[in-house]
């Protein structure tokens, strides 16, 4: 179980989760697996770029199931729980989202061909978080340019003639330029409950996948009269 609503972004900012097993699994190996499964759930998501000083993540394992410790996560065992797990975190973490503060698009981020995955995480990353890239997913503005601009302040490695960008599958953007796409199709393809932003930086293999939501007049509302 998870609570999240605004003040989101990692390192999981505002948010409690909870997660149990049945499973054997030594304290250490447990540790290890739910580290790397919460870099790949609650660590790649945004609702606001925001953060706050309270956020836990706990896992727990009783191990009543009565089946022989998980001792490390490269075992057969313990490679179909790592997995498990993470599946689950997504899950939760993804429920985040779609649950975020006057959230109306539930917004799927890819970046490939970065240099290494940690540039295509903070690629991914700062789009997420960008105002202008929300509210223009909110309005199902196709507005490539600002995509591209938060690309380039990421901080990651970009050669801004490779880039390739779509929007709902359509290919938007090629080798830096926009191309001649119909403006109304790619409204379209945003103008939906879950939108994907694809980009491809075109410098190496590697690949990050985040997840966020737009910004509606009702994300202000809320913020605006938190305490009034």
């Amino acid at each position: 179980m998870a609570k999240g609503a605004g003040m989101i972004h990692p390192n999981m900012a505002t948010m409690l989760a909870v997660v149990t097993t049945d499973a054997a699994v030594e304290p250490a190996v447990l540790d290890a697996a739910l580290r790397h499964a919460a870099e790949l759930s609650f660590n790649s998501i945004s609702i606001d770029g925001d953060t706050s000083t309270n956020d836990t993540l706990l896992v727990m394992a009783n191990g009543v199931a009565g089946t022989p410790p998980i001792v490390g996560l490269s075992t057969p065992d313990g490679a179909v729980f790592l997995e498990g797990l993470t599946a689950l975190c997504q899950r939760l973490a993804q429920a985040i989202v779609r649950d975020g503060e006057g959230a109306t698009r539930f917004v799927t981020i890819t970046v490939r061909g970065a240099r290494t995955p940690a540039d295509a995480k903070l690629a991914a990353m700062t789009i997420a978080k960008s105002p202008l890239v929300k509210t223009a997913l909110y309005g199902a503005d196709p507005n490539w340019g600002r995509v591209l601009c938060a690309i380039g302040y990421s901080g990651a490695d970009v050669d801004p003639g490779r880039v390739l960008l779509h929007f709902g599958g359509l290919k938007v953007l090629e080798h830096g330029l926009p191309l001649p796409f119909d403006e109304r199709a790619a409204s379209d393809r945003l103008n939906v409950p879950e939108v994907a932003v694809d980009a491809d930086l075109g410098l190496g293999t590697g690949e990050a996948t985040v997840w966020t939501c737009d910004f509606s007049e009702d994300y202000v509302k809320i913020n605006a009269e938190y305490r009034t």
